[in-house]
């Protein structure tokens, strides 16, 4: 009778690998300790970590990071913005919550708001903007892409003084809260994309509200615990979404007309930028991250 080959497990040093390329494809490195807690398939011993990278020959530390010995990351930029943000992560932070209540009072269609991002992963620089993931009612990601928007101008004006870079500079006020991911209710259930990429993004994301939604779609989405056993039980409780505005001010016909108003937006945000092609170049690695989730694809 034959025997079904077994699919030989990865090794700590391949599995070290993969995180850290995952990593590098977000700009960053972590340290030891901090890449054991993270690392796919499960956490490690950071013992385990110091003891596999010491002996390869593809891992290397820099700078106190873990980087691959191919890598073209720049540690001493990592090590910089990890300063910057043990100043000014825990305000930001704070704006952050302040924003997504004011967007759930707002907007009753909204079932959960998360920080990702550089705010999430711990590198934010005050010149970033903060980025939000949002999930929402079915036939509303419009209009919340609107309601964000026209939400976070109004919050940027107490921030005209803000440093901005080439991704983060507006015509009328600096970028402080921008759209990372808007999925719809239905999108959840279960996810089009498991990957390793999408279940690390859940995995770092810090949820503000609707943190009980989001366990129901870890739950949906077991193949997301293959990849980071760590994310059962890592979504804590958040407050609830409390909206004053009746439901029945946002139907879903509305959905189509802020698709117009949200594409127009976007269109105009692109010719601000088009002598910078840096900037060009990084929404466009973003965007493809995000597929098939991204908006005015078509």
């Amino acid at each position: 009778m034959a025997v079904a080959a077994v699919a030989a497990r990865p090794s700590l040093e391949d599995r070290l690998l993969r995180t850290t390329e995952l990593l590098e494809r977000r700009g960053y490195a972590l340290p030891p300790d901090r890449l054991a807690s993270l690392c796919l398939g499960g956490p490690l011993a950071p013992e385990a970590v110091l003891g596999v990278v010491t002996g390869s020959r593809r891992l290397a530390f820099a700078e106190g990071l873990v980087v691959r010995t191919a890598s073209t990351t720049r540690p001493d930029s990592i090590r910089r913005r990890q300063a910057a943000h043990a100043l000014a992560g825990p305000t930001f932070l704070a704006e952050a919550r302040y924003f997504a209540e004011r967007l759930a009072r707002l907007c009753p269609f909204v079932l959960s708001v998360s920080v990702a991002g550089s705010l999430a992963s711990g590198g934010f620089a005050p010149a970033d903007d903060i980025d939000l993931n949002l999930v929402v009612e079915d036939g509303r990601r419009h209009l919340a892409y609107v309601a964000l928007n026209l939400l976070a101008l109004l919050s940027a004006r107490r921030y005209r003084g803000k440093p901005v870079d080439t991704h983060t500079a507006r015509p009328l006020a600096p970028r402080v809260m921008t759209a990372n991911l808007i999925l719809e209710r239905s999108q959840c259930f279960p996810l089009a994309r498991q990957d390793e990429d999408m279940a690390y993004e859940l995995l770092v994301a810090r949820p503000l509200l609707g943190g009980a939604f989001l366990q129901e779609v870890v739950a949906a989405n077991p193949v997301l615990l293959e990849h980071f056993p760590q994310l059962e039980g890592r979504i804590g409780p958040t407050p609830d979404l409390v909206s004053r505005v009746p439901s029945w001010f946002f139907p879903a016909w509305l959905d189509r007309p802020a698709r117009g108003v949200g594409a127009a937006a976007w269109r105009f945000m692109q010719w601000t930028r088009r002598h910078r092609p840096e900037a060009l170049a990084r929404v466009a690695y973003v965007r493809a991250c995000m597929r098939p989730y991204t908006l005015f694809d078509s």
